[in-house]
């Protein structure tokens, strides 16, 4: 068991959400989870760091309300696995090593155990880009995956017939999660995961056929003369992880960008697109 971590509840304008959301991100290097009621909540190792963390968000944006709580001591060395089970993507089945399943005709199991890395199928924005990727890979597409995590849609473009593809991912400890995860499914002759910024590799591994953007809005719309940089003309891409709210904000910037969406997914709240290089 581990001490007690800290929960951080940060209450902003919703003007600020997105750089909130990102500031949360970038300085802890933890996740962020925006509950209902408009609160963005992240957590802390320690309560000295729980205060610290309100006072520097307080410092860099207006009305900022912030507050702190402790957490149950939890194993996060199993936590993971709790809630997570089979699912079923079109012809993709994803399931973790201890509920092993047998494919049908025509379809691909994707064995995953994400251990702490984003990426199990379990949440709405990696249902909707699964979904996606199905849908829209052909057999023999390069694909790049950025925000790659887990590796759940570089090795599922791999099961799907991909060439290759790569994976990029900003987190060290989400490496050798997603290169496992690789041997897991006798993939790993296929599929490449490289640690930093997408912004800086993409095109180095370029050219795609198909790219997969997994990230917040703010991250995705950064990346989006990248992304069409990176695709052959007429390649497909696919973003997810924004809120089905943040729609009607990044579609035109999407467009503007030089991309026609043509298919899209909503999942419990979160919204995916699937758009192609004009």
């Amino acid at each position: 068991m581990t001490d007690p971590w800290w929960r951080v509840a940060i209450r902003c304008r919703p003007v600020d959400r997105d750089a909130v959301a990102a500031f949360l991100v970038g300085i802890t290097g933890q996740g962020v989870e925006e509950a209902a009621d408009g609160l963005i909540h992240t957590v802390a190792e320690s309560e000295a760091e729980a205060k610290v963390l309100v006072a520097e968000v307080a410092a860099g944006y207006r009305g900022i309300h912030g507050t702190i709580g402790r957490l149950d001591p939890i194993d996060w060395s199993v936590h993971w696995r709790d809630g997570i089970t089979t699912r079923r993507f079109g012809r993709v089945i994803v399931t973790p090593s201890w509920l092993p399943v047998l494919a049908g005709p025509g379809e691909v199991v994707l064995t995953l155990d994400p251990e702490s890395a984003f990426g199990n199928g379990e949440h709405g924005s990696t249902r909707a880009a699964l979904t996606l990727l199905e849908r829209h890979l052909h057999p023999g597409d390069r694909v790049l995956d950025l925000g790659s995590g887990s590796g759940i849609l570089a090795i599922g473009a791999a099961l799907l017939g991909a060439k290759s593809a790569v994976g990029i991912e900003i987190d060290e400890e989400a490496g050798p999660i997603a290169d496992a995860n690789a041997v897991r499914n006798d993939v790993a002759d296929r599929v490449t995961f490289l640690v930093g910024d997408a912004a800086a590799l993409a095109p180095i591994v370029a050219p795609a056929e198909l790219v997969c953007s997994n990230i917040l809005r703010t991250v995705n719309t950064v990346l989006l003369f990248t992304i069409h940089a990176s695709l052959v003309p007429g390649g497909t891409a696919i973003f997810s992880g924004m809120e089905e709210l943040e729609a009607p904000l990044f579609r035109p910037v999407l467009e503007a960008s030089g991309f026609a969406p043509f298919d899209e997914v909503r999942d419990d709240g979160w919204w995916a697109v699937a758009a192609r290089r004009a």
